[in-house]
């Protein structure tokens, strides 16, 4: 009599099983996700890089953003709570809102329209960022589990192609800008106008996208806690998800890093683009300078998320795009000069790349980082990126008027070994700690 082999109840089966179902594929909610952020950002990205140059009158423009950010960094603090009573997917469509409303103000820009537009961003954009975090790594981890797969390597690939795909926002959109001003004179009223209003149209295409997400398993999006019930008891548990991970240790050597992550994307759109970017190739060039950057940032940040499989991966990947930002930071402080010719045109363009570069593997991989050490409370751990993000960027907007390139070069140096110093030991921190818990 032959001998029958028992399979695991928890073994998945295999095709041809009569009970045998194809593995639930999670990756079409990514590629909407990524798509809708795309059409999105596109249109607001470039608006933001035109602020300084179109909205000029009494510096409406660059105030609007100091506002903005300063605005993003106090909403998320509450953030967390939010998209948990709203749930991921609902705050992702309801952030949506406040992007749109910022293009719209552009069309009739004054104090009394972009103020409140840049107040209720903030509202929108702490929102929609702690819901993107904590969609895509459920997302993420769902689709691993369904599909048996390694869940690291998933969390990494799908923050790979997101941030990927989202970091093309800045070629595409400066290249639309290009397209629509590159004939006109500078900052005249039709052209902006135009620009504006095809921004618009693609924002509501990103929006009604984002509608076709399916919601995650997350416990989020079945609604209101019942502890948030009355006043009382909503106000104590706010304070615990803001307060809580500020006693983490894990997140206090991480956010020297989001810090810096805030300060160098501030650093390209305010100091680069002003006094590398301009004096070499005009105010005409820096639509092109951008476009290289987001060019580099998707490609880098698509071939990192492929690489990414775990925290060994990360504290490889992390120190590696350190060791570019550093390069920039250093050529910029003790040997760049302004030239003439095709080199002086290259070198804007070659730093542009580099700093894309960066900032496509600060992203992938602190998004990444987040999602694996902070699983029981994501809300909270992407709420604290943002948190202390948008608050490095409203500090450059604000210091930009008052401060050197030269002092926001030893700023930029001395943050980044601080934050590099910081996650380095949390690796060894973690690794340890896991190590003499297996043991």
């Amino acid at each position: 009599m032959d001998s029958v082999v028992s399979q695991p109840e928890d073994a998945p089966l295999v095709e041809g099983d009569s009970s045998y179902e194809a593995p639930k594929s999670h990756a079409r909610d990514v590629h909407i996700l990524s798509s809708a952020f795309l059409l999105v950002f596109l249109a607001y990205g470039a608006a933001q890089n035109l602020e300084s140059t179109v909205n000029t009158e009494e510096n409406i423009g660059t105030t609007s953003l100091g506002i903005l950010y300063l605005s993003f960094t106090i909403f998320s603090l509450v953030s967390s709570p939010v998209v948990r009573i709203l749930g991921s997917k609902n705050a992702l469509v309801l952030g949506t809102t406040g992007y749109w409303l910022f293009v719209a103000a552009n069309l009739k820009p004054s104090w009394y329209t972009m103020v409140p537009a840049s107040i209720y961003l903030g509202f929108a954009a702490s929102i929609i960022w702690v819901g993107q975090g904590t969609y895509l790594t459920s997302t993420a981890r769902n689709h691993a589990k369904d599909c048996y797969l390694h869940e690291g390597t998933v969390i990494g690939s799908f923050n790979g192609e997101f941030w990927g795909i989202f970091a093309s926002h800045q070629f595409i959109g400066n290249l639309i800008t290009l397209a629509l001003l590159g004939d006109g004179k500078e900052g005249a009223t039709s052209g902006t106008t135009l620009l504006f209003i095809v921004f618009l149209g693609s924002m509501t295409l990103g929006t009604m996208l984002m509608c076709f997400l399916r919601k995650t398993d997350n416990k989020a999006e079945e609604g209101p806690p019942k502890s948030y019930t009355n006043l009382y008891s909503f106000v104590v548990s706010l304070l615990k998800l803001v307060i809580a991970p500020l006693f983490d240790i894990r997140m206090l050597l991480i956010i020297p890093l989001i810090a810096y992550s805030g300060l160098q994307q501030a650093f390209v759109w305010a100091e680069f683009t002003k006094y590398i970017v301009t004096p070499a190739l005009g105010v005409s060039g820096v639509g092109g300078a951008m476009a290289v950057y987001g060019a580099f940032d998707a490609l880098c940040s698509l071939a990192a998320g492929k690489f990414t499989s775990g925290l060994s991966s990360i504290t490889i990947i992390v120190p590696g795009g350190a060791l570019i930002q550093v390069i920039v930071l250093l050529w910029l402080f003790l040997k760049y000069r302004l030239t003439s010719g095709l080199i002086g045109s290259l070198y804007p363009l070659l730093m542009a790349a580099m700093l894309g570069i960066g900032n496509g593997i600060f992203n992938t991989q602190l998004n990444a980082l987040l999602g694996i050490l902070f699983r029981h409370d994501m809300e909270g751990a992407f709420a604290q990126l943002k948190v202390w993000q948008s608050a490095s960027i409203a500090v450059v907007f604000f210091l930009s008027p008052h401060i050197t390139l030269k002092a926001m070069l030893v700023l930029m140096l001395i943050a980044l070994c601080v934050s590099v110093c910081g996650f380095l030991f949390l690796t060894l921190w973690v690794e340890r700690t896991f190590s003499s818990g297996s043991g």
